[in-house]
């Protein structure tokens, strides 16, 4: 056996296993040539006692629901939990831990969502990671909440998390653990890596808070840690001195790259290989055979053996539990199983509100009334808003919010925190059983982008809801106009983005969003009433789901006139107007890009004639991204600076966005393309 530093709480067993896990860590980064080896070098301790004491899972079987959930929130040091997985019998096998970062391996550069092979959420991105754990935790109490019956804590599972300094220094970080504290979320419990350097150098070069007072603050129970980050005994003190109605911060403080003989403690080491004389060294340090690259000790695998048996039998004890819970709450049971299977308890079709032709109504106001209608359908749906639920129409009948003391609740107060509210929203999406969606305003998706952009790679289900989403916002002015958000939306890869023209298409939105779980959807919503389609005179407002359709067919158009949303209105009454003049304009209503692109060129080509090329496109917002649609000859109507402070009708007609503006641009572009 190898020479073996002594640590509190920790066996030459154990010293081995730490070991083990540190060099397959250092050396994975060392073969990619690029990566970030301290973290993992000085978490190991933390990292193995976690995982072979504290956490239930079933390698076997990754995805079981009553696991406990790893994040990395400190993705960067993604060596450390993909040679943990490796060890603990998941589906990362040697080859590829020695193909990090490489074309193609199941070990990227940074996490990334895959529940199949232990990895619960996509992190890198610092705070996210922390944040989610937030979202998981809600779903947790929530859940257990409704199905947990005496005798049968069937859903009865914490959510660890090893955070670093650059996690608790994000705002998004903050806006959660703040809301954590608030919510009392005490099967939260976060590791902190303090190990007092960051890219740059120390972090007394810009972090020095007391953040353990900060936590207190927040409501959490403070653990801290001293020493070289290899007390385990204290570490294991700490875990258990956990306290109801309070999430858990452990402060522990270690040592970037910890045993290298000239990296530790540097800067050097968080984001650069140590080399390979580095690694010879380390190696020399602890006895271990230079020449043997990702060397795991037949002890350590015997002993990961037993962790791997462990889990197995931990599943195999909640699956008899549940099968008596089945035989004692038969419905419950099935309504586990059914959710867990991503079904929905109702037909949407059968509930899904239908509006009436000729009556005004806001899109947001729309969405109120499907949530009315759906929430009190969909138990295992959560959702709220970012202290704008009057504004955002989030909220149904009888909702009840989710508090400290209410897990029963289903309505969410994220406070004025968008960022963390995103951030959450992707934590619930992950549970395997719930769903849930927030609203807030248009223009503060900025304030959400970083957890959107998460939620499009990860394609988690999750439910964006902005309101107030042109210069139809009004007298509140330019600050609060989006007129860059669309476009910068419609960019993000594998993002639904839905921009209904009315109350029905609004409906046929949410159907589309709780029936599809593949990719995040949004839901652009306007402030001011919209008339309701005649879907007899335009049709069904069901071609929502292939994202463009054609609301006035033309059998020979001279014209198309395309739009979205608020605008597919004004469209609408330009062709009234152009048919008087004898131009015969097809309209388009163009609800969401992303599933128009989706459809077979023969749909595609029947909504949009190629041979028309005269074109025009009208839409609140800027131009980016028309031209594809338009062509050379199309013509653009639309916005090409901020708003103003005015009322929504005066902002319309002073910035150009008109029935006769449309029509005439329609004429303009006829003529260029003759």
């Amino acid at each position: 056996m190898s020479k073996i530093e002594k640590n509190p709480g920790l066996s030459e067993l154990d010293e081995l296993c730490i070991q083990t896990i540190r060099f397959l860590s250092m050396e994975g980064v060392q073969e990619a040539k690029s990566g970030h080896p301290g973290m993992p070098m000085g978490m190991a301790p933390a990292a193995y006692i976690l995982w072979s004491k504290y956490m239930n899972f079933n390698a076997a079987n990754p995805c079981w629901h009553n696991r406990d959930r790893f994040v990395l929130s400190a993705g960067h040091g993604s060596m450390l939990l993909y040679s943990m997985l490796h060890l603990c019998g998941f589906e990362i096998s040697m080859d590829e831990l020695k193909t990090f970062r490489q074309w193609g391996s199941k070990t990227p550069g940074h996490p990334e969502y895959e529940p199949d092979h232990g990895i619960e959420v996509t992190t890198g991105p610092l705070g996210q990671g922390i944040s989610n754990a937030v979202g998981m935790a809600i779903a947790q109490k929530y859940l257990a909440n409704y199905f947990n019956r005496d005798g049968f804590p069937i859903v009865d599972y914490k959510i660890y998390v090893i955070a670093s300094d650059g996690d608790l220094q994000e705002g998004v970080a903050s806006e959660a653990c703040s809301l954590a504290g608030h919510l009392g979320l005490d099967n939260l419990v976060v590791v902190y890596d303090d190990n007092h350097i960051s890219i740059d150098g120390v972090t007394e070069l810009s972090f020095t808070e007391d953040r353990a007072a900060r936590f207190e603050a927040y409501g959490w129970n403070v653990q801290q840690v001293g020493g070289n980050g290899n007390d385990m005994a204290a570490f294991e003190t700490a875990l258990d001195q956990a306290k109801p109605g309070r999430p858990t911060i452990i402060k522990l403080r270690t040592h970037i790259a910890y045993g290298s003989p000239n990296m530790q403690d540097t800067s050097k080491a968080h984001g650069a290989p140590l080399g390979d004389e580095e690694i010879r060294l380390m190696k020399e340090k602890y006895g271990w055979d230079p020449k043997k690259k990702f060397h795991v000790p037949k002890e350590v695998t015997a002993h990961f053996k037993k962790v791997i048996e462990k889990g197995k039998e931990a599943e195999a004890i909640w699956n008899k539990m549940f099968d008596s819970y089945a035989d004692n709450y038969p419905e419950l049971a099935e309504q586990f199983k059914a959710a867990a299977a991503g079904k929905l308890p109702v037909d949407i079709d059968e509930i899904l509100p239908k509006f009436k032709a000729g009556e005004s109504m806001a899109t947001r106001k729309a969405s109120g009334n499907v949530l009315a209608a759906l929430m009190p359908n969909l138990p295992m749906m959560m959702g709220g808003s970012a202290d704008l639920t009057p504004s955002n129409n989030t909220i149904w009948p009888d909702a009840k919010d989710f508090q400290k003391d209410s897990h029963d609740g289903r309505y969410l107060r994220f406070g004025i925190r968008e960022h963390a509210m995103g951030s959450i929203l992707n934590g619930i999406s992950v549970s395997g059983i719930m769903r849930a969606y927030g609203g807030t305003f248009l223009v503060f998706s900025d304030y959400m982008r970083g957890a959107v952009r998460v939620a499009a790679i990860s394609k988690y289900p999750s439910i964006f809801v902005w309101t107030h989403d042109s210069i139809g916002v009004g007298e509140d002015g330019p600050t609060h106009q989006p007129v860059e958000h669309l476009a910068s939306l419609r960019a993000i890869p594998n993002l639904i983005v839905f921009r209904p023209a009315d109350a029905n298409e609004t409906a046929q939105a949410w159907k589309y969003a709780l029936e599809n779980k593949d990719a995040p959807v949004a839901m652009l919503l306007t402030r001011q009433g919209l008339p309701v389609l005649d879907q007899d005179k335009y049709g069904s407002a069901k071609n929502t789901s292939k994202g463009a359709y054609v609301l006035v067919k033309a059998d020979k158009p001279d014209v198309l006139l395309l739009a979205s949303g608020s605008e597919v209105s004004v469209a609408l009454c330009a062709a009234e107007g152009l048919a008087k003049e004898g131009v015969a304009a097809q309209v388009v209503s163009m609800p969401s890009w992303e599933l128009f692109e989706k459809q077979d060129q023969k749909y595609k080509d029947s909504v949009l004639p190629p041979k028309v090329k005269a074109r025009v496109a009208v839409e609140a917002g800027v131009e980016l991204g028309w031209h594809k649609y338009i062509g050379d000859n199309g013509i653009f109507i639309g916005m090409s600076s901020f708003g103003a402070s005015a009322p929504a009708k005066v902002c319309f007609e002073k910035f150009g966005i008109t029935a006769e503006a449309v029509a005439k641009a329609a004429k303009k572009s006829i003529a260029k393309s003759k």
